[in-house]
């Protein structure tokens, strides 16, 4: 067994806890080693940024706990108890495949030979490539499905389309959102994921090493988007769909072509014979010609084989998939039609008769009747699971949207098309706002004093807002960038600040990342020096924080406190000089961590007894007290800490706030076992733990029944 006090142990250690900074127990697990690494190599110690730095600190752990018997204990005893990476906890599979399947051996073939190829250290990985329509995707998933036994660990899927706000990006879905799709389908928790990139990376090496897996990454629009996938392991096949190759990617290349006639007369009677639809034989050839072997207009003509101008516009189409969307378009009703086009401005994750009505100014049976005959008509399906949103909730395929929406401003308008988004932007304001209420109600939030008060009545906890919003993020997110080109600034700003709970409580912050810049971007062009400009530059400074990304979080609270200061918000400015003060402990640079939370006390002085924030002064003033207490125990001064924590656990108990009750109780037990007294730890820890009974704080408590264990393992020593 490997000494824990080695350098290679003591490096391993530090980067376990560095990689699991998603979630409560992390960043706890973090902020003590950096308190403890200070203790034992007698001074400062910045927090490692990258594999270099972190062999360095665990070589001055090492030459140091080699000297003293009573360090190398406390070490181990951390060691011990520090959280380990997330392990997978499921075996995937695809979804189900196509019913009407034919063709595409030779595109099979040349999968299974790249599958079963004599391994060379090289990476698996084919590309099928073709226009839309022309179904490489359903190909990918088919040839999966009938595959599966190759893969016994498991078949990974992930669509790089992209929603949200880099719905309509060049570059798609983010690399590193990739990564933490493929690790949620593995099992790992959202909170277990690492927020950096390359941690991410290095943890789906580790899931995949020595399994037999299949990945296949749909719509792929980029090399980037898929090179962090993949590896050497021998065992992991990677198939992606693609409209075109994919430059930079060293894959074999299958490129998929229309269907040859024969196979698409194939095609056409078994989908019309599962509809029940004749089969007007004489209007075949027209049929056949006019969908020139794309299996999308197949389909989409199969259900209308006996219309009569089959027969009188049977002519070759130039793009079969698309003239197949304009003809069943046509074949609707007016007012489904119109809304169609009027859904399809923006890529929606997941369209449900809420949203369809104030984008259509209908009611919500209304619009749930015209969602059903899109539906029937196949021009929306049921949205894929993952993409949140409520039950009955559809999506629109990119061919059709692109076409419906191109066809809006012919057929309705520039300023209907650009009506119904305000429409649905407003909406999902309307949404948030009270739902971001219910699930985060203490805190103060810029500007509510100047709007009605939200109605959070239709919720009846915190946990079911904070679910309704994560499950309506995509749509949530999907306005921010609409909201942007809309100019509509107040609204992007106010999408963003109710958003806050998910980042706190969710994370979700690769996930958020482009909203909140689109947030700093649109209230610094209206007034840089605004108080919603400072705030959203907190907002993102937080998050950029959470994902590891330091210098920039740095900068954003550095705009965000110079533009508080410049507006004469004082309550904005504690907020922002705190969050830096945050960020300070999160590097293990404590001194500077107490003076940012100093200053931010000194901010709160100037915030008017009816000024913004005031209400919240008590509890702000409480939190502050919390954290130089954390800053304190980072520095060893313990008496000092002890009566920092103890200040603020008086105030959090009085007001009965479970969760910061039991964090403060953390952070004293922590103290406490840190200056060599484990059995007065021991209660404050159960008492914590007795606090988020009925929190479902399933993070904190892993950290608190680990630091348990450390203190009774450390009073049995004594």
């Amino acid at each position: 067994m490997l000494d824990p006090t080695s350098t290679a142990a003591i490096a391993a250690v530090l980067g376990a806890v560095g990689s699991g900074l998603a979630n409560e127990a992390g960043k706890a697990a973090w902020e003590s080693a950096g308190g403890l690494v200070r203790r034992i190599v007698g001074r400062e110690v910045r927090a490692p940024r990258g594999h270099a730095e972190l062999d360095g600190i665990a070589q001055q752990v090492h030459d140091a706990v080699r000297h003293d018997p009573a360090l190398a204990r406390a070490w181990t005893a951390f060691a011990r108890s520090a959280p380990s990476p997330g392990r997978p906890g499921r075996v995937p599979a695809l979804g189900a495949s196509t019913r009407f399947f034919t063709d595409r051996d030779g595109e099979r073939k040349a999968l299974s030979r790249e599958a079963s190829r004599k391994a060379d250290g090289r990476p698996r990985i084919a590309v099928l490539h073709g226009p839309q329509g022309i179904g490489t995707s359903a190909l990918a998933i088919h040839w999966g499905c009938a595959e599966a036994r190759r893969f016994p660990d498991g078949q990974l899927y992930a669509d790089l389309r992209g929603t949200g706000t880099d719905a309509g990006a060049v570059g798609g879905t983010d690399p590193s959102t990739v990564l933490r799709l493929l690790l949620q389908q593995l099992g790992i928790p959202a909170a277990e994921i690492p927020p950096g990139h390359d941690d991410r990376q290095a943890l789906l090496r580790a899931c995949t090493a020595e399994r037999r897996m299949l990945i296949v990454l749909d719509h792929a629009r980029s090399a980037a988007q898929i090179l962090p996938v993949l590896t050497s392991t021998p065992g992991v096949f990677v198939v992606v769909a693609a409209r075109h190759p994919l430059p930079g990617l060293d894959a074999v290349g299958i490129p998929v072509g229309p269907l040859a006639d024969k196979d698409a007369r194939r095609l056409l009677a078994e989908v019309a014979r599962a509809g029940n639809v004749p089969l007007d034989r004489a209007a075949l050839p027209a049929v056949l010609a006019r969908c020139a072997g794309s299996p999308f207009a197949l389909r989409a003509a199969a259900a209308r084989l006996t219309a009569q101008h089959w027969r009188q516009e049977g002519r070759p189409a130039a793009d079969a998939a698309r003239t197949a969307v304009a003809d069943a378009i046509h074949a609707l009703a007016p007012d489904a039609a119109r809304a169609l086009r009027l859904l399809a401005q923006r890529d929606w994750p997941a369209v449900g008769a809420p949203l369809a009505a104030a984008t259509l100014s209908l009611d919500e049976t209304s619009a749930e009747r015209v969602l059903a005959e899109l539906a029937a008509a196949h021009l929306m399906e049921s949205a894929p699971s993952g993409t949140g949103g409520h039950g009955g909730t559809y999506w629109i395929r990119p061919l059709i949207r692109e076409y419906a929406a191109t066809e809006a401003l012919r057929e309705d308008g520039l300023a209907a098309a650009e009506q119904a988004v305000r429409d649905a932007v407003r909406w999902c304001v309307d949404f948030a706002e009270p739902a971001s209420r219910a699930a985060l109600s203490q805190g103060w939030r810029l500007g509510e004093a100047d709007r009605p008060a939200s109605d959070g009545t239709r919720y009846t906890d915190a946990g079911g807002a904070l679910t309704a919003l994560r499950d309506e993020l995509g749509n949530l997110l999907q306005a921010v960038g609409a909201a942007e080109e809309l100019g509509d600034t107040d609204a992007v700003f106010r999408l963003n600040q109710a958003l806050w709970p998910v980042q706190l409580k969710m994370g979700c912050h690769d996930e958020l990342l482009p909203a909140l810049r689109a947030g700093v971007r649109a209230t610094e062009a209206r007034d840089p020096a605004s108080r919603e400009a400072a705030r959203m530059h907190t907002l993102l400074g937080l998050n950029l924080t959470e994902l590891g990304r330091w210098p920039e979080a740095e900068s954003a609270f550095t705009a965000a406190a110079r533009a508080e200061r410049a507006a004469g918000h004082f309550r904005g400015q504690a907020t922002a000089i705190e969050s830096l003060g945050l960020l300070r402990l999160r590097e293990w640079r404590f001194q500077e961590a107490y003076d940012c939370f100093e200053s931010a006390d000194r901010a709160l002085d100037g915030v008017s007894a009816d000024g913004e924030g005031a209400r919240d002064l008590p509890r702000a003033r409480a939190l502050l007290e919390r954290h130089r207490g954390r800053a304190l125990r980072g520095l060893g001064q313990w008496s000092r800490a002890q009566a920092r924590l103890e200040s603020a656990l008086a105030f959090f108990r009085e007001t009965a706030e479970a969760y910061n009750t039991a964090r403060t109780l953390t952070d004293l037990a922590e103290t406490f076992e840190a200056s060599g007294r484990p059995v007065d730890a021991l209660p404050l820890i159960d008492e914590a733990i007795a606090a988020l009974a009925d929190e479902q704080a399933h993070y904190p408590l892993i950290h608190l029944r680990a630091l348990r264990q450390r203190c009774v393992d450390e009073r049995a020593g004594a």
